[in-house]
């Protein structure tokens, strides 16, 4: 049976949207293998890694008639990747066995039945639909993903707390040193409040995943899955139980004074003095007076960098240090050129905040230097 006749980069398309949570070497071999359920021309292509479920679907010819197997995703792509993209692919199943042909290639792949993969079992209680468009969330995810923990006990830092509540979509992260919030309009109500938080592995995946295009991706949370539907894909997760700190006391208010300057200026002075950092303590030293903001960085070989940049400051001089990777991290994630940073005085956490973006905050923790 021709289980599909199509040129190379739609079937690599197809597998490359569905293969990212897929595993090399896995405890259940069947994990490496993409499920492929053909009916007539269209064929459901499924990878499952138990927690994430990722599933699309494509019109790429063959026989009429139905198949359901399972073949090693990694291999069936890198085989593609390795051919022509306007090479026309066949693929033909005989028992346990499909070949793939293009030109004069030929490869036989291993096949394990269908039966044997598992689906995720998929929460029977989701909460209402709400959308947004695929680039908003993108934006979203980008402004707060480096914030998340990573292997950290408290497991629900490993993540992103989603809360979609009246018009308002929230998003936090947050490692115990530093914090991001980024917040976007919804163009309808949801009912009743909806709060998840997202395994940092379904993060990456959906940064990968998600297109810088205002085509919607649709969202329904249940008490242990969140379940997303975009670009013809399905996506279906488990979720991080535990609760999510109280994000709203961490975010300092009325701060009385106040930075106003150039974001790229600041940023490529940052990465210039973050050379001269050690390899364990990336601090750096930061003194704010009128009109000027100086940054210093020095090593343990005696090494020093300085940079000064003009800003518009007018208040009392404040000394503060920081993990230079923490304000990195942020800046290097945003676009807009000015930056606000609101202080209370040295020893109290810092808030970034973007005018041109009212629903992005950033609170980072002082060091001692």
């Amino acid at each position: 049976m021709i289980v599909l006749k199509a040129p190379q980069f739609r079937l690599l398309d197809a597998l490359q949207s569905v293969a990212g949570i897929v595993e090399r070497r896995h405890t259940l071999p069947i994990l490496a293998n993409v499920l492929l359920r053909k009916n007539a021309g269209m064929i459901e292509f499924t990878t499952s890694d138990l927690e994430i479920q990722v599933r699309t679907t494509a019109d790429l010819g063959g026989d009429a008639g139905e198949l359901r197997t399972t073949v090693g995703a990694r291999k069936l792509i890198d085989i593609l990747r390795a051919l022509p993209a306007d090479q026309v692919v066949t693929l033909t199943s005989t028992p346990s066995r499909l070949t793939l042909q293009a030109g004069k290639s030929r490869f036989t792949l291993q096949t394990l039945p269908a039966d044997d993969f598992p689906l995720v079992n998929e929460s029977v209680d989701f909460g209402p639909t709400f959308a947004v468009p695929q680039k908003t969330l993108r934006d979203l995810l980008n402004q707060v993903h480096f914030a998340m923990a990573v292997h950290d006990i408290r497991y629900y830092l490993n993540g992103i707390l989603f809360i979609a509540e009246g018009k308002t979509l929230t998003l936090v992260a947050t490692d115990g040193h530093r914090l991001a919030l980024a917040q976007s309009a919804l163009a309808a109500d949801v009912p009743s409040r909806q709060e998840v938080i997202l395994p940092r592995k379904t993060v990456l995946e959906l940064q990968r995943l998600l297109r810088d295009e205002d085509s919607p991706i649709e969202m329904r949370f249940a008490a242990n899955q969140a379940k997303f539907g975009f670009s013809g894909m399905e996506f279906v997760t488990k979720l991080v139980e535990g609760k999510f700190p109280d994000f709203n006391r961490v975010i300092p208010k009325n701060q009385k004074n106040i930075v106003a300057l150039g974001r790229p200026p600041l940023l490529a002075a940052l990465q210039r003095a973050a050379i001269l950092t050690s390899e364990k303590f990336k601090g750096v030293r930061i003194n704010i007076e009128p009109g000027l903001l100086k940054i210093a960085a020095s090593n343990a070989e005696q090494e020093e960098a300085r940079e000064e940049l003009e800003v518009d400051y007018a208040g009392e001089p404040i000394e503060m240090g920081f993990n230079v990777t923490y304000l990195i991290d942020a800046l290097a994630n945003l676009s807009q050129e000015t930056l606000r940073i609101e202080l209370q005085d040295g020893s109290a956490s810092a808030l970034f905040t973007v005018p041109d973006l009212p629903g992005f905050k950033y609170v980072v923790m002082p060091m001692r230097i």
